[in-house]
């Protein structure tokens, strides 16, 4: 699925809807219309059954009290939770809107409802990286691994690629991110993008939580093959992750920004381009007499110049020149040539 995107040097763009639909179909719908006037590749939102992803009284990260008060994380979850007939209708609604439906599983339930409407690929969290059991779970399915590592060090990303390769699964893309809401940029380390690359020798992406857009067109620039990154209808609704995600607008923006950085991108081989020959010409100098000189005079640094434009002699020639005797009269700002000239 994604090789097709790497192949053709184009980034695949993740949409992140997660829980920013509010518990609404409505709203979830809502966000599809969003993202596909926005022109990503994926919009992706968060499969999950309260009661098998956390205890009653689990407590809520800070971020998460900071926008949704002090309930418990499973009284919050719940109020975000959708039904599996809901993401049947969104992956329906999705396949109407011509864009590609994903979605993170939580628990083995919430895979099994994803493998009944066929996801082309996985996407695992951060927070379950150390979930073995899941990682297998969803590895002996055979489908690509978006597997993001957030608090995680390289020894335990290391056991999870393993985990998966030994469940015969290869296809494997790494997205560096940090797992806090919002990302401090001295906290975003983007280098690390590049250890994973190198490290593992797989495909890597950024899943971004920072504020704006700038980290991901950098993330692109740097190399990522995916990118991820959180949007809402409105930073102003309630929920833990409206704060720190795009707005339809900004999203739009960061899409069409990292298409221009792809396509500025290039081939890597240094040549004159096509649209700069009209510039080369105009621009470059060419070797021309600074004053008339006279047939049997000798050329030197007295009596010739470089100007423009350059559709004379280069003075990358410069040394074929000096020294040479004059064979006809040339006036003032006339071209140097080898025909003018003694060889």
């Amino acid at each position: 699925m994604i090789e097709n995107f790497i192949i053709n040097k184009k980034t695949f763009i993740i949409a992140e809807a997660g829980v920013n639909h509010n518990g609404s179909i409505v709203l979830a719908k809502k966000l599809i219309d969003k993202a596909v006037d926005a022109g990503v590749d994926a919009i992706k939102f968060q499969t999950f059954k309260s009661e098998n992803l956390v205890t009653k009284n689990a407590r809520k990260a800070d971020y998460q009290k900071k926008n949704t008060g002090s309930e418990s994380q499973y009284n919050m979850l719940k109020k975000l939770e959708l039904s599996h007939e809901d993401f049947l209708e969104l992956y329906a609604y999705c396949n109407e809107k011509e864009i590609l439906f994903l979605s993170t599983p939580f628990d083995f339930e919430s895979v099994d409802l994803l493998e009944k409407i066929n996801v082309p690929l996985y996407k695992i969290s951060s927070g379950d990286l150390t979930n073995t059991p899941l990682l297998r779970y969803i590895a002996k399915l055979n489908k690509e691994i978006i597997l993001s590592t957030g608090m995680a060090s390289l020894g335990e990303i290391e056991t999870a690629i393993n985990e998966i390769n030994k469940c015969s699964n290869n296809k494997i893309i790494l997205l560096h991110c940090t797992s806090n809401y919002p990302t401090d940029y001295i906290d975003i380390n983007l280098n690390a993008m590049i250890t994973l690359k190198n490290a593992f020798n797989v495909t890597v992406g950024y899943s971004d939580h920072s504020m704006g857009i700038e980290v991901p067109i950098a993330a692109v620039a740097m190399g990522a093959s995916v990118i991820e990154k959180h949007f809402t209808l409105d930073k102003n609704m309630e929920g833990p992750d409206h704060k720190a995600s795009l707005d339809p607008i900004e999203l739009k923006s960061m899409v069409k920004s990292i298409r221009n950085i792809e396509n500025s991108l290039g081939s890597g081989i240094k040549k004159c381009n096509i649209n700069e020959e009209s510039t080369k010409a105009v621009a470059r100098k060419s070797i021309v007499a600074a004053k008339d000189i006279k047939i049997g005079e000798v050329i030197s640094y007295d009596n010739i110049a470089f100007k423009r434009p350059g559709e004379g002699l280069s003075p990358i020639y410069i040394d074929e020149v000096i020294g040479k005797i004059c064979k006809e009269n040339i006036e003032k700002d006339e071209y140097i040539t080898f025909y003018n000239i003694s060889r």
